[in-house]
């Protein structure tokens, strides 16, 4: 087993590149099971949701060659098998963009059911809404999703509630389908829009990603022979810039698209930190104690949910009482307790949390119960008194690619050890 050992509290310096994003990397590699060819993709984040992505695209018969850390080719032009490995597909949540992908090149799919951080019910059923109107039949059952069509035809589909997952899962099956295709109240996270441009790239016809309303002109094939670079990652670069407010530190966050960070820039601001936004990078520094704040997570351009957990870490040691409203996930707050064990003082019910500051955090054992919990744990460990110690590090290393070599170059006193 392997666990992280930092040791606080520090001041974190200096400058750190962001990786592409993982919320548009693991659309996009099964969005490439739609091209009867070649491309190559640049700025993967090397993270094992990635790793895991590949290994199923390879057992559908796609062939992937890594040029360089963060650059992968892949051939998907003999796709042999309609049945992913239920083993793998299993582990995390994206693999239901195997579905739409695969209802468009081989209009049949057998996919077992994502797995994932476990942040509550998460429910398909926009998804498989989406595949029906268009002509699919869909069979859940025995842990396993199965979707057959004779064919895809495009019509209207109004989204019931806004799906980020949702969206793009019904755009993939979309982009080979008969006709026109809308989707009305539709997500507009920024990895909704990289999805569709690359689609777009490899000659897809989409338009609107960004909006509540795509429009997918169906198109016959998908050519390739195109190399498409990856969005960077909103949420890795506002782990960094909560980490800049919540150890009192100055860090200059390069590779990222400030605009995509609007929401919570904006906080930052209200807590008393500083911002200083350069366009394809951001500094992010605060000289004295957070301020409260209230928060509520909202689908895009409100305040994202995966930067929750880590912007609960500076209300914890903000001056005054706090509250946060979770909208999206019910249980996204199961890193509460792991706080409260390095002396905060958080009350969490239902969707909400209460949060008194206090003057410090105290190292001590913690557990990350998912990705964004994990992040939070790091910071938290980061600015604390002592010696912390975290566990579950596979959840990190989902999203996070070597976090721990970027928080040690910050100045972090941060290692990762075998037990």
């Amino acid at each position: 087993m392997e666990k992280l050992l930092i040791k606080g509290p520090t001041n974190l310096k200096g400058e750190v590149t962001i990786n592409g994003a993982k919320n548009a990397a693991i659309a996009i590699l099964p969005a490439t099971l739609l091209i009867n060819g070649i491309c190559t993709i640049e700025n993967v984040p090397n993270i094992s949701d990635v790793k895991i992505s590949c290994k199923i695209l390879s057992a559908l018969g796609a062939k992937i060659t890594w040029i360089d850390n963060n650059t992968l080719t892949i051939d998907t032009t003999n796709i042999t098998t309609s049945n992913a490995p239920l083993d793998l597909t299993s582990k995390f949540r994206a693999s239901y963009y195997l579905i739409g992908s695969m209802l468009g090149r081989k209009k049949s799919i057998q996919v077992g059911m994502p797995g994932g951080c476990n942040l509550g019910p998460r429910p398909i059923d926009q998804h498989i809404k989406g595949f029906e109107l268009l002509g699919a039949k869909v069979d859940v059952s025995q842990g396993k999703i199965k979707a057959t069509a004779d064919k895809l035809v495009g019509t209207s589909i109004y989204m019931d509630i806004v799906s980020v997952g949702a969206t793009i899962n019904v755009m993939l099956a979309s982009v080979l389908a008969e006709g026109t295709t809308t989707i009305d109240n539709a997500a507009k996270e920024p990895h909704i829009v990289d999805v569709a441009n690359f689609l777009n790239t490899m000659g897809a016809d989409i338009r609107g990603a960004g909006t509540d309303m795509i429009k997918i002109n169906g198109v016959k094939e998908l050519r390739g022979n195109a190399t498409y670079s990856i969005v960077p990652d909103q949420i890795e670069a506002g782990t960094f810039m909560l980490a800049a407010v919540a150890s009192h530190g100055d860090i200059l966050i390069k590779n990222c698209i400030t605009k995509h960070l609007e929401s919570l820039t904006a906080k930052i601001i209200e807590m008393g930190g500083k911002v200083e936004d350069n366009g394809d990078s951001i500094r992010v520094w605060c000289n004295s104690r957070p301020s409260k704040a209230n928060i509520k997570t909202l689908p895009y351009p409100g305040f994202p949910t995966d930067l929750q957990p880590q912007i609960g870490v500076v209300l914890s040691i903000a001056n005054g009482n706090s509250t946060i409203n979770e909208s999206i996930w019910e249980s996204r707050f199961q890193y509460t307790n792991e706080l409260n064990k390095m002396g905060a003082k958080i009350t969490a019910q239902g969707k909400n949390a209460f949060f008194e500051g206090v003057d410090k955090l105290v190292g001590a054992p913690v557990y990350s119960s998912d990705l964004r919990a994990g992040a939070a744990l790091i910071i938290a460990g980061i600015i604390a008194e002592g010696q912390t110690e975290i566990y579950n590090l596979d959840h990190i290393d989902r999203g996070y690619e070597k976090i721990e070599e970027k928080f040690r170059k910050l100045g972090a006193d941060i290692k990762r050890v075998s037990e």
